[in-house]
């Protein structure tokens, strides 16, 4: 995770049971991630959660590529 990165995301066992959130707050990166892929805008998602950025929902997104940078074995029902 990049300094910039981890300015915006942060893990605590004591919040959201140890999930990936944005800092300062409760909320999941996975909620996040949600919102975008169920087609909110970023914009969106930050004028119903005023206490998130746009560089919080960036950072949401660089997190998420940042763990899916390997190779993965699709497994498939024979």
């Amino acid at each position: 995770m990049t300094t910039q990165l981890a300015d915006r995301i942060c893990t605590d066992p004591n919040i959201c049971g140890g999930r990936p959130t944005v800092r300062g707050t409760r909320m999941p990166v996975k909620n996040v991630l949600e919102y975008l892929a169920a087609g909110d805008s970023a914009q969106e998602i930050v004028s119903f959660h005023d206490w998130l950025t746009l560089e919080d929902v960036a950072a949401c997104i660089r997190f998420a590529a940042d763990l899916v940078d390997h190779r993965y074995t699709v497994l498939r029902a024979a």
